[in-house]
């Protein structure tokens, strides 16, 4: 469902914005964010102001392009000791008080800042399966299914692997109802990936540019390495003899390489149904 910038997240952006950026790094920001239209006329607060009132008359995701906007405040380093000015007191760190604000009227609006800009309403993936979220396309839930694996990367690794590799599995299997196909008997990652990438045509031999046949071939033996992966280092299966020494460097890895699998597959199941 379509969910609007609340007003009270509208006020603290006009106030708190032009304290810190500029006309031009304003220009900037709204652009990179994909906020619709020429930049509006008149002071800083007012430009801010007016401008997400129109991400959210106009916008088809006005969430998506909130996370854009305050990506860079929110994903500031903690800072533990103060800064002092030349004159010895307690200098205020502007960006840093409005990271907290920001955090404060998020929480009060039952919104989450989701590291990589992705704002989630509270109320999407934990209310929806993600077998609704992929069948509704909606990429910033599923963004952050995988935001939740990366915030178990340094605490719980092997969670965080078979997370990821349960994501792409949903989606293979979402694939194959919705496109009628044969569920394979055995329906583990490899498995149902064969069945996928067979419909969508990902055969390296296909194509004729020799570097995307490289790339291609790269991504089968990727989406056969994370299975593997989750078979032999995951949560998801019992320790054998053989005790993976899993570092969260190798459960990173392992989650951006299934997200990038699992943006490519989306979008080539969209562009085909859009050419049907």
């Amino acid at each position: 469902m379509r969910k609007e910038i609340p007003t009270p997240v509208i006020a603290v952006l006009s106030e708190n914005m032009p304290a810190i950026e500029t006309h031009a790094s304003l220009d900037n920001l709204f652009s990179y964010a994909e906020a619709p239209g020429e930049p509006p006329d008149g002071s800083k607060p007012v430009k801010v102001q007016a401008w997400l009132r129109r991400v959210n008359k106009e916008s088809k995701h006005p969430l998506v392009v909130l996370g854009r906007i305050i990506e860079g405040y929110m994903e500031l380093p903690d800072l533990e000791d103060d800064t002092f000015s030349w004159l010895g007191a307690p200098a205020v760190d502007v960006k840093k008080e409005f990271k907290t604000k920001l955090e404060a009227i998020l929480s009060r609006c039952n919104l989450t800042y989701l590291s990589g800009g992705i704002i989630s309403d509270g109320s999407s993936a934990p209310s929806r399966s993600l077998a609704e979220l992929i069948k509704g396309r909606d990429i910033p839930s599923i963004d952050a299914e995988f935001n939740r694996a990366l915030s178990n990367v340094n605490s719980e690794p092997r969670e965080a692997v078979s997370a990821a590799c349960n994501i792409l599995e949903s989606i293979f299997k979402t694939y194959i109802a919705d496109e009628k196909l044969e569920m394979p008997q055995k329906q583990d990652l490899q498995n149902v990936w064969k069945i996928v990438r067979s419909d969508l045509g990902f055969d390296p031999g296909a194509l004729e540019d020799h570097d995307l046949k490289k790339i291609l071939s790269g991504v089968l033996s990727v989406v056969d390495g994370i299975g593997a992966f989750r078979t032999h280092a995951s949560s998801a299966h019992g320790q054998g003899r053989k005790i993976y020494n899993l570092k969260p460097r190798h459960a990173r890895l392992a989650i951006h390489s299934a997200h990038t699998i699992a943006l490519f597959v989306l979008e080539t199941w969209d562009e085909r149904k859009s050419q049907k």
